[in-house]
């Protein structure tokens, strides 16, 4: 394994890594992703969709003065750290779950009232049983939404109908997108230059450098 010694300071170190179809599958460090470029197994994306290799990458890195990811120096050269890089062989996309957590739903929901429709910031939304506790609703993907607190209120120990409350989306689950899972299962935050190589449909995370 290669081994990096740092110089330079890094200030976004985290990368954007694609499949053979360059569909955005996960985020890994900046060590792992040289790594897998170093010996083959990946190419550096550019933001024109441009692919290098290793060789390729430091050569170009010897005429960059300033990097946002920053550099690393070895003895004998420096690399400029990838934004993004493009795994040679993996063209599947990964299985995983979409975990149950207060800042998913959010996520899911898009941070809006389930019953008036309106946008709200974090602070000024609750977890919403769409049946109630008390009358056996669950606490799951299938029974909750996000709700506005005056709505939340007006609703109170009633279900929707009861409230004379319309349910503007069907409570579920989130279904299985690459890119979705990536920001809903990571604290990591999307930087601006992979948005391109991000799926806008299913993308709803602040970016960096706005």
């Amino acid at each position: 394994m290669a081994k990096w010694f740092i110089i330079t300071s890094i200030m976004n170190s985290d990368v954007l890594v694609l499949n053979r179809s360059f569909y955005a599958v996960q985020v890994t460090s900046w060590q792992r992703a040289l790594t897998l470029v170093y010996t083959n197994h990946a190419s550096v994306v550019d933001e024109e969709y441009r692919t290098y290799s290793f060789e390729d990458w430091r050569q170009l890195s010897q005429m960059i003065d300033e990097h946002p990811s920053g550099f690393i120096k070895t003895p004998r050269f420096k690399i400029a750290i990838p934004d993004v890089i493009a795994l040679k062989l993996y063209d599947r996309l990964p299985t995983t779950e979409v975990k149950f957590t207060r800042r998913n739903i959010y996520e899911h929901y898009g941070y809006t009232c389930c019953y008036c429709g309106k946008k709200f910031v974090s602070a000024d939304l609750n977890l919403e049983h769409v049946t109630p506790r008390s009358r056996g609703g669950k606490t799951n993907w299938s029974n909750i939404v996000v709700s506005c607190i005056p709505c939340n209120l007006k609703k109170g120990d009633k279900t929707p109908d009861e409230a004379r409350m319309k349910l503007l989306v069907k409570p579920e689950k989130p279904k299985w997108r690459g890119c979705m899972a990536i920001a809903l299962n990571s604290s990591i935050k999307i930087r601006t230059s992979w948005q391109r190589f991000i799926d806008n449909i299913y993308w709803n995370t602040e970016l960096d450098g706005e």
